[in-house]
């Protein structure tokens, strides 16, 4: 199947899970928005299980595309990491799959596919990416921590600055995590991670 055909069909569960409960969610309803037939369907994801995998894995990845959008997006560190923390809190509040990544928090509502790897025989290799292990969000502070601590350390930075840099790239994620439990009134998330940063000291 291309590429394309596969983005549809995630697109269109995606889509269905906006509607209803994924419960409630239909293969062949599924396929049928996208325009293709319930084995192509099959055929490329396995199982419904197998659709779920692979629309937290798109959503995953898009998270962290974004993630690396916004630390590349600035010149000043601060600027980087306040922008990481906007994005990861609106990110959770337009989406539902990403806000339920974030905290772990799977509603009813949504598919909550076992983070642990799965046997695949699948054919597929976007479909055995999804098979394998699922981000859990302590996986999520981890990632975002080190993709900030690698765009902002540079070259011939002390290791022992290095490490400073890292609480304090974590530390942000986890403001941002906070935030996403519990929104501040508006710009809070910037406030709030400015505030910390100035009293950094690697900043």
């Amino acid at each position: 199947m291309m590429p394309a055909a596969r983005e549809s069909l995630l697109d269109a569960a995606c889509t269905a899970l906006a509607r209803r409960p994924w419960s409630a969610v239909r293969m062949v309803d599924v396929a049928a928005a996208a325009g293709v037939s319930r084995q192509t369907l099959y055929n490329e994801f396995g199982s419904k299980d197998g659709l779920a995998r692979a629309l937290v894995r798109r959503e995953a990845d898009g998270y962290l595309a974004g993630v690396d959008r916004a630390l590349t997006g600035h010149s000043d560190p601060r600027d980087r990491l306040t922008a990481t923390a906007e994005w990861t809190t609106s990110s959770a509040r337009d989406n539902a799959l990403v806000r339920a990544m974030l905290t772990g928090c799977w509603g009813e509502r949504l598919p909550a596919p076992a983070l642990s790897a799965v046997p695949s025989g699948s054919a597929v290799p976007a479909q055995r990416r999804a098979d394998g292990p699922l981000p859990s969000p302590a996986d999520f502070v981890a990632l975002v921590r080190d993709r900030a601590v690698a765009v902002l350390a540079g070259p011939g930075v002390p290791r022992s600055d290095t490490a400073e840099l890292a609480r304090s790239c974590e530390l942000v994620v986890r403001l941002a995590l906070s935030c996403v439990a519990a929104p501040p009134a508006d710009n809070g998330v910037a406030d709030l991670v400015r505030g910390a940063l100035h009293r950094q000291p690697v900043f």
